[in-house]
């Protein structure tokens, strides 16, 4: 493939680059330390039009695809991936499964607000018991025949943007029936926010993306309306995992940005660290540890670039997906690591950007997937089953 931008995509790459550092960089660190979600920093994304990027004009969108969103995941996550990850999660979890499976009248009703960043979407799929067996699903929602409604219980875990004040529904995976060999058939249902017996729990406190809004969720005998079933009775579990394929490129191109910035501020620290008499920098130790930390980034920029092409050609893309997922989240883990020991003790204060990508960077290896379950996806596609 070319992997050289279009001038459009190279435009979009330097406006998000120029908005990370003028509007995030210096802002974000005060909320990240007060555990708060900044509001107007998302609001602004949304007057970007950067929610909107991978969907129709017809609904709102800018009539991109997940490579835009990919360019614009990057430079964010080179500053920060609380702000990065809250673009992810709208897009890829909150808004898509709307866009690929839902009806005429429901991507009416919601694409629009969700594309301008008026209301955030989120996917409740995980939960206490069902993590990467997510066929494991208790959580059930019954057909009421008497008022035609959805009633749903359970409870879902680690749900990214469900609870802040703009979050305006939930996706929710609910086992509706059983197949004849006894597996549960899974189904996705919208839950708008506010719905009575739909309770979120207080924020998560969480080791990193602090400034990000994680939360718990219960659904008690909570009603919907039959119509907001997001598409076939039954299809849930499949939809869901294609929204995970797809998503890992995006989280891929945030840990890219993450391993990237680590970079960046470890070349910038080397020029302007002195010790025994001259610049860290003139130290083969240390240029060699940094050449290895920009070998990893623009590696892993090749890997979800690539799987982000193959999307939007139409090709397949499982294998590749998992690939750039498990190896950018891997190495943005190195990087961050790697960083901080550049940095020395002024790495481990919280207000050097490298403490933030530190604590930002595990997660990736466990979020949309774990390394495990990358292993084992790309093991099937290589035909390795046992």
């Amino acid at each position: 493939m070319d992997h050289h931008l279009s001038p459009e995509l190279e435009e979009l790459r330097r406006t998000v680059e120029d908005f990370a550092h003028d509007v995030v960089a210096p802002k974000i660190g005060d909320f990240y330390e007060r555990h708060e979600f900044p509001y107007e920093i998302v609001r602004e994304m949304g007057r970007m039009g950067l929610f909107g990027l991978p969907f129709p004009e017809e609904y709102g969108g800018m009539g991109g695809d997940y490579l835009a969103l990919g360019i614009a995941l990057e430079e964010l996550a080179r500053v920060d991936s609380s702000v990065a990850i809250t673009l992810e999660a709208g897009v890829s979890l909150g808004a898509m499964p709307i866009h690929l499976f839902g009806t005429e009248e429901q991507k009416r009703q919601w694409l629009p607000r969700l594309c301008s960043g008026e209301i955030l979407g989120a996917f409740g799929l995980t939960e206490p018991e069902a993590g990467s067996d997510a066929g494991g699903t208790r959580t059930t929602a019954r057909l009421d025949p008497e008022t035609n409604e959805w009633v749903i219980n359970g409870t879902k875990c680690f749900i990214t943007n469900s609870g802040t004040d703009i979050t305006g529904l939930v996706t929710v995976t609910a086992v509706t029936g059983h197949k004849e060999d006894g597996r549960p058939r899974i189904s996705s249902i919208i839950v708008p926010s506010g719905t009575p017996g739909f309770t979120v729990a207080a924020p998560y406190s969480k080791v990193g993306w602090n400034a990000s809004d994680t939360r718990e969720l219960s659904f008690v005998d909570v009603r919907v309306p039959a119509a907001n079933l997001l598409g076939e009775e039954g299809r849930g579990y499949a939809q869901f995992l294609r929204i995970l394929d797809e998503g890992r490129i995006a989280i891929s191109a945030l840990a890219t940005g993450l391993a990237q910035g680590c970079v960046d501020e470890s070349v910038k620290y080397a020029k302007e660290r002195h010790a025994f008499g001259r610049s860290i920098g003139a130290y083969q130790a240390i240029q060699f540890k940094i050449a290895d930390m920009e070998m990893k980034a623009y590696t892993a920029r090749l890997a979800w670039r690539d799987a982000a092409s193959r999307l939007v050609s139409g090709e397949s893309f499982k294998k590749e997906a998992a690939l750039a997922k498990l190896y950018s989240s891997t190495i943005a883990v190195d990087n961050a690591r790697d960083a901080t020991q550049i940095h020395g003790g002024y790495g481990f204060m919280n207000e050097y950007p490298v403490a933030r990508m530190w604590r930002d960077s595990k997660i990736l290896e466990i979020g949309e997937g774990t390394s495990e379950v990358q292993r084992m996806l790309i093991a099937r596609e290589l035909g390795l089953t046992g």
